[in-house]
């Protein structure tokens, strides 16, 4: 019996590589032309051919209908019991799931919540699209195998029955995924999804084979990865125009919130930016508890994807600036510092007055008027010795280890490709007298990363001898509350980011006057009007926090500028009220008030 198995499956699996249908022959204006004529998709297909390929073609039918032949009589002599299993034991030679192994990989998620998103993929699935596959990407950990896992789970019985699941290996080429597929589409598969697709190397060159050979026969292809940018290069050339991408890499509060189970803005701020069935705090025992662990995340979810997908697409050819330092092994490095640098300068700004943010000298005053408990101590450190140590407490090469000096050049590179990753978004702060310079405050996309090395360049403070002179209680005083100036600095960094994402049609930015500015502002340029707001990291409501935005001179301005003030509101952690005029929204209900955007999909 064994044997007669393994007959029909290489039967089959030769069957799937030959052409369906048959010749036909029209007599056109007394000449005989030849087509070739199969059915695709439940519908009549037909293409001319000349004489030579007519001949060629013919063989090959012939060919396919001999063994299809043969397999329906050794089927004949196989039990029943069998022949229902015998589709589940093909032969592949990437690792695909089908059949009963396919229920059980997906059954664990089933009753989970789903992300917004999830209902791009179940339109791509019940709708025609052909000639088009669909593509799911995103950094890792952002929830990309949980949306396959429900996607495949929430189909009926009997598309179920046709859906397979392939998982590509290091080592898996194209040419595997193609015979795999082949097999698959000789047995009546429709539904193929297909996770780390870009672990084959020669994906990014060969992608279209998916498209236009098994997507436009019907076939329903889903892609994922971790590797973005190879997906991203991927739509720009071999899928240009036969593709449906979803980025899965930014998680608004909304969703952590709602997914995860766990609610808060401070949550967010210290764990936010990845998911797991791991479920609650997952991501405080994993990916940002600790510098290392973030660090490796950075590593091996930012710099090796973008590296790797470099090497792939153009043979290498796209490494510009950055070929140096890969061609030195030195690119992940170089990634890693930039990455690092983006947050870290992030920190000084939020604790040294030496640049545009004073809020250390804001903690400083604070410290020393708090009615409880005041303290000079921000005063007596040593502020020269301490940033230097926060510059480099950051780095991952020294600079007398690196071979290739960083420039401003492969900064910029490098930071476009972090851009097209959505990792970053640069917020824009515009003035009041208008100036020619434009300035941008880079957001990070996973707030959880950026205050793990904010936390890690805090902890500096503990190495300076004045510090070390109070009392272990007084340090823990003076941390929380620098810490609760860096969680009020990501949460406007958040607000800004979010609204932003929800609202693409509006201009969003921070409003900068010769004295003070306004947090936010979101102008309309259609109704020629506009919104302005403070973000305090308080849950006390106070008169001094929205002084800003009762100022006549600074309001004035703001609408000669941008046009009518239809809202002042102040965005903190306490609960909604109003003061007059002034409306004061808490910080989660307002996040949680992007979702009914109904534009939010469209950006």
């Amino acid at each position: 019996m064994e044997k007669g198995i393994d007959r029909i499956q290489k039967l089959e699996a030769e069957i799937a590589t030959l052409p369906r249908g048959y010749i036909s022959k029209k007599n056109i204006k007394g000449s005989i032309k030849k087509y070739h004529q199969w059915t695709e998709d439940g519908k009549k297909k037909s293409k001319y051919i000349d004489e030579d390929s007519a001949a060629e073609l013919e063989g090959l039918i012939e060919r396919r209908r001999l063994l299809q032949d043969e397999v329906r009589k050794l089927k004949k002599t196989l039990p029943k019991s069998v022949k229902s299993g015998l589709v589940g034991k093909l032969h592949f030679k990437t690792n695909v799931l089908c059949g009963k192994d396919l229920k059980l990989f997906v059954d664990p998620v089933r009753g989970l919540e789903q992300r917004d998103c999830f209902n791009v993929i179940e339109e791509y699935l019940e709708r025609r699209n052909p000639g088009k596959v669909f593509i799911l990407y995103g950094l890792r950990r952002t929830g990309k195998t949980t949306l396959i896992k429900q996607a495949i789970a929430s189909l009926s019985v009997g598309d179920l029955d046709k859906t397979a699941f392939i998982q590509v290996k290091k080592g898996d080429t194209l040419g595997d995924i193609n015979t795999d597929l082949k097999l698959l589409s000789g047995n009546g598969y429709r539904n193929v999804f297909i996770d780390e697709v870009t672990f084959a190397e020669d994906f990014i060159e060969g992608a279209a084979l998916l498209s236009d050979i098994y997507a436009a026969s019907g076939m329903k292809i889903i892609l994922s990865g971790t590797d973005s940018l190879g997906f991203i290069f991927s739509e720009s050339e071999e899928l240009y125009d036969r593709c449906i991408m979803l980025h899965t890499t930014f998680i608004p509060y909304r969703e952590f919130e709602r997914v995860l189970g766990i609610t808060g803005i401070d949550e967010y701020i210290r764990y936010g930016g990845t998911m797991s069935l791991g479920g609650k705090h997952y991501n405080e025992t994993v990916t940002f508890k600790t510098k290392a662990s973030t660090d490796e995340y950075i590593d091996s979810a930012i710099a090796r994807n973008i590296q790797h997908s470099l090497a792939f697409y153009q043979d290498g050819g796209h490494f510009r600036h950055l070929a140096q330092l890969y061609d030195k092994n030195e690119l992940t490095s170089a990634i890693n510092r930039v990455v690092e640098d983006i947050n870290h300068r992030f920190t000084i700004e939020v604790l040294t007055n030496d640049f545009v943010s004073h809020d250390l000298g804001i903690s400083r005053r604070n410290l020393r008027k708090d009615r409880e408990n005041p303290t000079d101590i921000l005063d007596r450190i040593d502020k020269e010795a301490f940033t230097n140590g926060l510059r480099r407490m950051l780095d991952i090469l020294n600079k007398e280890e690196q071979s290739v000096q960083i420039t401003d050049t492969h900064r910029i590179e490098i930071k476009e490709y972090l851009d097209l990753l959505d990792l970053t978004v640069d917020i824009a702060t515009e003035f009041i007298p208008v100036r020619n310079e434009k300035m941008y405050r880079t957001a990070v996309a996973q707030p959880g990363m950026r205050y793990s090395q904010a936390e890690a360049l805090v902890r500096q403070l503990l190495l300076d001898k004045e510090f070390q002179n109070i009392s272990a209680k007084d340090r823990k005083y003076v941390l929380e509350r620098i810490m609760n100036e860096i969680k009020g600095r990501m949460m406007e960094d958040i607000i800004l980011l979010e609204t932003k994402a929800a609202y693409p049609e509006k201009e969003v930015f921070r409003l900068q006057f010769a004295v003070g500015e306004f947090d936010m502002v979101v102008v309309d340029p259609a109704s020629v009007t506009c919104e302005i707001y403070e973000i305090k990291h308080s849950k006390e409501p106070v008169p001094e926090q929205y002084k800003n935005l009762i100022n006549d001179e600074k309001c004035e301005a703001t609408e000669f500028r941008f046009g009518d003030i239809t809202r002042k509101a102040v965005i903190y952690r306490g609960e909604d009220m109003r003061d007059g005029d002034i409306e004061y929204l808490n910080v989660e209900e307002y996040l949680r008030s992007l979702l009914d955007n109904p534009l939010k999909n469209k950006s």
